[in-house]
């Protein structure tokens, strides 16, 4: 797989930017960092999936990985503008071509942004087929009600991806079926009074929100494929969000023992380099051999999908193991570091909570090792 290191060293001069303190400054009034989004947006890897047709770079998913990790590595976070590039997947396989035309070159240049993505709820969770935010068909609209929790980005987002009921459940020709996907204007149903936000305070600066739907009109040209074909639309995407996921977790554990290996040579106590003690080198090279071989996961499970080949396997275990290995590192990183791991202007105790959410979201571990069991080893299915 292409290492794109042109791309990455581009991306680590952006980065070189916003320093420490830009992130530490954001992160204690929770601030979106606008600033740092912008500047990706005009050096254009926002657009790096979209094709070139439509104002993109038509870049394929391992350069997007590429500047993803490389942003984690540089000590800043990705998680600010992820959703773009994995998100928008969506309209481009599924999308007529007058939606792509009419939103993708105005995505591609950042008038819109594109990078809301309203799936769970709060009653569901992860259980996507049980949940109940409905679109109802009415002449050429939809009217949707209902609501979305972690919907990350919809306060810095023009356009959001729903997914909705429109056929009940136990009239849906199979468990699967009566869900569709939606392409909505969010500044237009928020000046309508019909979409509201809610953020919610959590332990990292994350935008994330709470969405709540009103008598929501869609335009029935925003459905987004087939009516009631829409969770297989969203599953398509999603072996590429957990493949860029992994990247940046990848990006991540490289920022932390790159951090705690440096510390480890240049902290002297008790006449010598606390790094010369074993009890500090082994939890940082044990975390180096984990990140490693997830770092071979992701690849390999990027290959995949670029050649076409289904990559459900291989991005559900690496972002497992990437999120593991991230977390990992920081725990080496934090004890290398002692109470200094703990002071924020080192910017180690923000990497360890931004980088501790990848073990529950965009799912959880628990998911994972159950789609492993039942699509690899052919054990019986357990939920």
């Amino acid at each position: 797989m292409q290492d794109y290191s042109d791309i990455r060293e581009e991306v680590a001069k952006l980065c070189a930017q916003f320093p420490g303190p830009y992130w530490q400054a954001k992160d204690k009034v929770r601030e979106y960092p606008s600033e740092f989004v912008a500047a990706l947006g005009e050096a254009g890897y926002l657009a790096a999936l979209i094709p070139e047709e439509y104002g993109g770079a038509g870049l394929p998913l391992s350069a997007a990985a590429a500047i993803l990790e490389e942003i984690q590595r540089q000590g800043c976070n990705g998680g600010a503008v992820h959703a773009q590039m994995y998100v928008m997947g969506t309209v481009l396989r599924h999308g007529s071509e007058e939606q792509k035309a009419r939103y993708l070159p105005r995505v591609a240049t950042g008038e819109l942004r594109l990078q809301a993505f309203g799936v769970t709820e709060p009653t569901s969770g992860t259980d996507t087929l049980s949940l109940k935010t409905v679109a109802k068909r009415e002449g050429d609209s939809y009217i949707v009600n209902g609501q979305k929790l972690w919907t990350s980005r919809a306060e810095h987002s023009d356009l959001m991806i729903l997914l909705a009921r429109t056929t009940p459940r136990e009239e849906a020709a199979s468990r699967t079926e009566g869900l569709s996907v939606f392409l909505v204007d969010m500044k237009e149903a928020l000046a309508a009074g019909t979409l509201s936000i809610r953020p919610i305070d959590t332990m990292m600066n994350h935008a994330t929100t709470e969405i709540f739907f009103d008598n929501m009109r869609i335009p029935a040209a925003n459905l987004i494929g087939e009516e009631g074909k829409g969770f297989r639309y969203i599953l398509s995407g999603m072996n590429a969000e957990r493949l860029l996921i992994a990247a940046e977790c990848i990006g991540d554990a490289k920022w932390f023992i790159e951090k705690a290996s440096s510390y480890a040579k240049e902290r002297v106590l008790f006449g010598r380099p606390i790094g010369q003690n074993q009890g500090v080198q082994f939890p940082i090279a044990r975390a180096y051999a984990q990140m490693r071989a997830a770092e071979l996961l992701v690849r390999d499970g990027i290959a995949k999908y670029e050649a076409g080949d289904n990559a459900g396997a291989e991005a559900n275990m690496a972002k497992m193991l990437a999120a593991e290995a991230s977390w990992a590192a920081g725990e080496a990183c934090i004890q290398t570091h002692g109470g200094f791991g703990f002071a924020a202007e080192y910017d180690i105790e923000r990497k360890f909570r931004e980088t501790r959410l990848y073990q529950v979201a965009p799912i959880s571990t628990n998911m994972i090792l159950s789609y492993v069991a039942e699509h690899v080893l052919g054990m019986p299915r357990s939920y």
